[in-house]
């Protein structure tokens, strides 16, 4: 008598099309994430009680640690606001994803063969580029050939194999743009950010899409170049100020550096917003603590973070229950204006 094949467990991937959503959502709603609609979770639920499914913790504890560790790998070109949040926002994920995380600097001028190298030595199975170091090809393919999963953190576009978080910089600075435009400013300056950060372009994209709509004139005198840095925005701010017709209003490409054209309007009596407008990009901490208060657009760093812990924990997960080596997408996250006291209307028309 022929012995009956025994029937494999369902996997998180049978769950995921028994409820109708994604495997990112199922892994979401059985790991009691908030982030789930109470119809999604429902539906995982009912799903996971009708398969039979059985969330894989005992393979979790049997695999050894260093196959759960993963690496937040900077370089010397991040903030530390920015760094900071994402470490945060990591940090306070990772546990719940029965992660381990470790923070890797790369070394300047390092070749990516040489951060390969540093990453494997920490034993870790996951990575997460937050930007430049997203848009590295050579980078991300040499970690993809040592079995290390990647995760970019705003990447400028779809890398084969790799998984991704990120908002949408340009259209964040177009919004921006125009609500400058719409308080009645039309000599805006620009601090652009570090060129080796893609981000940068694309909101100094925004930014021209968005006064080209409008069919206002661009004086290029009017856009200056930063590296995302205080010292940067200092520079920058002192070139546009110095001009014989400074602009009216001026959005820089981050926090810091318009925090820093802020000290250089108070260092020159230049009333900030009444006789000039100043505004950032991400709503760091840096952001609220200053006076008068930023207004920026709000890109959630913590959330992509948390999101990018999510990414490896459900792409770790689909392995333990055999799904395989799927890619589990990309994430885009919203962005929100945040209005403080740092705009107004120009005082000269």
């Amino acid at each position: 008598m022929q012995k009956a094949a025994k029937k494999k467990p369902p996997t998180i991937r049978e769950v995921a099309a028994r409820a109708g959503v994604s495997m990112m959502t199922a892994s979401r709603a059985i790991n009691g994430k908030a982030l789930v609609s109470a119809k999604s979770q429902q539906a995982v639920e009912q799903a996971v009680k009708d398969l039979g499914y059985v969330p894989n913790a005992s393979a979790r504890a049997l695999v050894g640690s260093a196959d759960r560790r993963v690496a937040l790998l900077h370089s010397n070109s991040t903030t530390s606001a920015y760094l900071g949040e994402l470490l945060l926002g990591a940090l306070g994920e990772a546990p719940q994803r029965h992660l381990h995380l470790v923070v890797e600097q790369c070394a300047p001028g390092a070749f990516a063969k040489e951060i390969v190298d540093q990453v494997s030595k920490a034993h870790v199975a996951g990575v997460i580029l937050p930007p430049p170091l997203c848009d590295w090809t050579e980078l991300v393919e040499a970690l993809q050939a040592r079995d290390i999963a990647v995760v970019g953190i705003a990447p400028d576009g779809d890398v084969p194999g790799m998984l991704a978080v990120g908002t949408d910089d340009r259209h964040a600075a177009y919004d921006l743009t125009r609500h400058l435009i719409d308080l009645g400013h039309r000599q805006i300056g620009f601090i652009s950010g570090n060129i080796r950060h893609r981000a940068s372009a694309r909101r100094l994209q925004g930014f021209r899409d968005c006064l080209a709509d409008r069919g206002i004139t661009l004086d290029e005198r009017w856009i200056v170049p930063g590296d995302f840095s205080y010292r940067s925005g200092l520079d920058a701010a002192e070139q546009l100020l110095s001009l014989d017709t400074p602009p009216s209003a001026i959005f820089a490409c981050n926090d810091d550096m318009a925090a820093a054209a802020i000290t250089v309007a108070h260092q020159r009596r230049i009333n900030v917003p009444g006789d000039i407008t100043i505004c950032g990009f991400d709503d760091t901490p840096l952001a609220s603590a200053i006076w008068p208060a930023l207004t920026t657009i709000r890109q959630p760093i913590r959330d992509m973070a948390r999101e990018a812990i999510g990414l490896l924990g459900a792409h770790f997960s689909s392995q333990d229950d055999g799904a395989g080596e799927e890619a589990l997408g990309r994430v885009k996250l919203d962005y929100q204006l945040i209005r403080r006291q740092s705009d107004a209307v120009p005082s000269r028309h």
